[in-house]
């Protein structure tokens, strides 16, 4: 029975590190994965940055291609940490962290 539960409570710990790793926490603004642009924006402020990569051909809902604006946002340094949000069509798809890069 121990080793049941063991199981799950390790599973669990598993599933919330998933979890972490797609919100940032922006002074009292938290953001996640799939936000709009101007949410983040007016979560977290403007950017340090704003970089603009280009364009990218996604599929969408209904199996037709488009392209979609792609930009990256960093915030920082923040006690020597940057973050990084790269956004696609207007929407928060990743949320990286570095030391001073």
């Amino acid at each position: 029975m121990w080793k049941a539960s063991l199981a799950l409570l390790f599973l669990s710990g598993i599933a919330c590190q998933a979890h972490a790793s797609s919100t940032w926490r922006c002074g009292s603004g938290l953001v996640s994965l799939g936000d709009a642009a101007a949410e983040v924006a007016y979560k977290c402020g403007e950017p340090a940055n704003r970089t603009f990569e280009g364009y990218r051909e996604v599929l969408d809902d209904y199996g037709f291609r488009q392209e979609v604006a792609v930009e990256e946002w960093t915030y920082g340094p923040n006690n020597g940490m940057y973050h990084y949000l790269r956004f696609e069509g207007n929407r928060l798809r990743r949320i990286d962290s570095a030391r001073g890069r």
